[in-house]
């Protein structure tokens, strides 16, 4: 099949693309809205350009009943973004999209429909790389997503600190543009989630934070985000220490009382507990110790347990 040129000069492939993204856990304890963690369960898209004015969308796994299945389909409206910032959109797009994240957990479902979305456009754009750059992605993820320490983790994969720089437009306005590097993980490091079946809207969990906090609490939260870096590097034995914090998942026990009570006890045992993003699913970070792990789910009644590696590589 030949190549479809646009009127503004892009040139579209015929062929299909084919990506997956992985679930995320952001936050980490303490490294609230900067730190993310790829987690080995991947999202899988494939689209493809049409001649016909439609968008035709097919969903199946996590949430298939629920999510839109036409342009306001997250994927879909990542990916007219992301044409729409290359300089053009093809007439129509066909998307298949295979979910396994749940969804309303906090293990980074939109963000892997963002990530997934502006990575399917850039990668059905002959020299995409030229229109799109990987921090014009990042910034573009962020736009879409509000935040990112998700669509980081989701796009480069392992851990990452993410943040946000404001630009000055020519006419004096602000844009607010979202950065991020990669950190090294520890091979060693793994994660098991413990997921509820219930979910919590991330703007709803925001909406409990406190405009201030004690300035104890915020040295505290500064020291272990530090030393979050260094645990995740290479002194899993820190991790335990590293993830503490007071800064915001105590905060959010009103929405997941069941959730921050988890948190405590996993905590009380020594194990390096934390609210995975805004909750209210639950990540254990740890090195060794599987026949202890194994055993937390007697601990955990109304969670499944998932043991995940690290995902190395973000969306491919």
């Amino acid at each position: 099949m030949a190549s479809k040129r646009n009127a503004s000069g892009l040139t579209f492939k015929a062929t299909m693309a084919q990506i997956s993204v992985p679930a995320t856990s952001a936050n980490i304890g303490p490294g609230f809205d900067c730190f993310g963690l790829a987690l080995e369960l991947r999202d899988r898209y494939a689209a493809q350009v049409l001649d016909d004015e439609t968008f035709d969308v097919d969903v199946t796994g996590e949430g298939a009943d629920e999510v839109k299945k036409d342009s306001k389909n997250l994927v879909i409206k990542s990916m007219l973004r992301g044409f729409e910032h290359m300089g053009g959109k093809p007439r129509g797009i066909a998307l298949r999209a295979l979910n396994v994240i749940p969804h309303g957990r906090g293990l980074g479902s939109s963000a892997s429909a963002i990530v997934g979305g502006l990575a399917l456009a850039r990668s059905l754009v002959l020299t995409g790389e030229q229109y799109m750059s990987d921090d014009d992605l990042i910034t573009l993820a962020t736009e879409l997503e509000g935040h990112p320490d998700n669509v980081a983790a989701a796009f480069y994969g392992g851990a990452t600190i993410a943040w946000v720089e404001s630009k000055t437009n020519n006419d004096g306005s602000n844009t607010n543009i979202g950065k991020a590097v990669s950190l090294k993980v520890d091979d060693r490091i793994k994660a098991l989630l413990l997921v509820p079946d219930n979910q919590l809207a991330t703007a709803k969990a925001r909406k409990l934070l406190p405009e201030s906090i004690p300035h104890p609490d915020a040295v505290l939260n500064s020291a272990r985000t530090a030393l979050l870096v260094h645990a995740l590097a290479e002194r899993p034995d820190l991790l335990f220490t590293a993830t503490e914090d007071l800064l915001h998942q105590s905060y959010r026990a009103q929405a997941m009382p069941k959730t921050i009570a988890l948190v405590d006890k996993l905590r009380g045992a020594g194990l390096a507990a934390v609210v995975s993003g805004a909750g209210p699913s639950v990540m254990v970070l740890y090195a060794g110790g599987e026949d202890e792990i194994d055993q937390l789910q007697s601990i955990a009644p109304g969670f499944s347990a998932m043991k995940l590696a690290i995902a190395k590589a973000g969306v491919q």
